[in-house]
């Protein structure tokens, strides 16, 4: 984009000159919660994570709560409908933005019919999700946001979709879980090599589709938005 930089791309020195939005996370997944975490501090610093949690009571009773903008996970393992946390998330003035792994016609009906702001698929890279976050808080642009924002339909083909064996997603499970390379091979009953072998060829295939995996947070981050956290 050209022309001026309000209401345009701005450069990370300009955002944060910004007074940064204020964000939660809801979310029952720790090491996801971390690498996310990590990944906004350093690439979005117009974005202030103020709260991450793991538990629907954690979040509201938190003495940070509310915040100016939050993340839902929409599956949770604790028994709050989508439909509650929305809308006790917006009655307390906040903007909600719902990501899933699931990318059905009903969980997208349920959550924007709660009042949720857009419905995201945790398959979009977070550029992309920060890129939507802040459309939505009508915040100057960094990046494009995904074309459409809400995920493609299904039989739409996905941007540079990783495939991956089963003995490849076993590996990934495991290793972003906190296993080490020789725990994996333990747990699969291989040998430290053939595990080795997984997760190298594991990188090689998300280097090939343009995504970042050399670190164990970057497969982290790339298992979640393929479902594999689930």
């Amino acid at each position: 984009m050209s022309g001026g930089e309000t209401g345009r791309q701005m450069s990370a020195e300009h955002l944060r000159e910004l007074k940064p939005v204020r964000l939660a996370i809801l979310d029952d997944h720790e090491l996801l919660l971390d690498s996310m975490g990590s990944w906004i501090s350093v690439n979005a610093p117009d974005f202030d994570l103020v709260l991450t949690s793991r538990t629907w009571l954690g979040l509201v009773q938190s003495h940070r709560f509310p915040t100016d903008l939050i993340f839902l996970d929409f599956q949770l393992k604790e028994s709050i409908s989508i439909e509650a946390r929305v809308r006790t998330c917006r009655a307390a003035g906040m903007k909600v933005i719902v990501l899933s792994s699931f990318d059905t016609s009903d969980t997208k009906d349920r959550a924007l019919a709660a009042g949720a702001e857009v419905f995201l698929t945790k398959s979009l890279p977070l550029q992309e999700v920060m890129a939507v976050a802040r459309t939505v808080m009508g915040m100057p642009a960094v990046s494009e946001p995904p074309e459409g924002w809400l995920s493609p339909a299904p039989g739409t083909p996905e941007s540079k979709s990783v495939k991956l064996s089963q003995s490849e997603k076993r590996a990934l499970i495991l290793y972003v879980s906190g296993m080490s390379t020789q725990e994996v091979a333990e747990k699969m009953d291989v040998q430290f090599e053939t595990a080795k072998t997984f997760l190298r060829r594991i990188r090689q295939k998300y280097a090939r589709a343009g995504k970042v995996a050399s670190k164990r947070n970057d497969l982290l981050l790339r298992a979640a938005e393929d479902g594999y956290l689930e």
